[in-house]
């Protein structure tokens, strides 16, 4: 983990605006877009997990769910977070970062461990997206010492740009930073 002196100039801005959303769950809940095979657009709500480094973030999805494939094909994403308390949106543009096996094993481990066994339950569920079928198990916990699933899958997003607007003042704020230039802080037409 990174020093507080050596995050970029936005994390601090994002993490009072999810402290402004107090232990709501929707404080965890992101918008990923992905890009389908046929060209379309894909959007889904998923749960932040945690910052792997300074510019890097963990999701959890279903290693069977269509937004993996969509990844693999097509590593850009973009998220989008709405922290309605604290009146603003962070957009955050990335890409899917690939991990060694090595790492790869311990991160799902370290999540895993981290999930409650509710948490856990819906990698016990049947694939998602597929027919619904009757009788079908939809189990509402996994013990903590069942193995993990193959399908439990981490992504891991590098984060190269963050868009910042507020909502609160008249005019809105609207803030933009870019790795590639040191996350120097840029002014823009909300």
């Amino acid at each position: 983990m990174t020093s507080q002196h050596s995050l970029p100039p936005w994390r601090p801005l994002l993490r009072g605006a999810r402290e402004r959303e107090g232990r709501l769950p929707q404080a965890r809940w992101l918008q990923l877009a992905t890009v389908a095979a046929d060209g379309t657009p894909r959007i889904r709500t998923l749960v932040f997990r945690g910052w792997a480094d300074a510019a890097s973030l963990d999701l959890l999805t279903d290693g069977r769910s269509a937004k993996v494939g969509e990844l693999r094909q097509q590593p850009s994403v973009e998220l989008a977070w709405l922290l309605p308390k604290a009146r603003c949106q962070f957009r955050l543009r990335g890409s899917l970062l690939t991990l060694t096996a090595a790492e790869t094993a311990k991160e799902n481990q370290r999540h895993w461990q981290a999930l409650s066994p509710s948490g856990r339950a819906l990698w016990g569920w049947p694939q998602p997206g597929a027919p619904l079928e009757a009788g079908a198990p939809f189990p509402s916990e996994l013990a903590d010492d069942l193995p993990i699933p193959d399908h439990f899958q981490l992504l891991r997003i590098g984060l190269t740009q963050v868009e910042l607007l507020e909502l609160t003042d008249h005019p809105h704020r609207r803030r933009r930073w870019r790795q590639e230039d040191g996350w120097r802080e840029h002014a823009l037409n909300p």
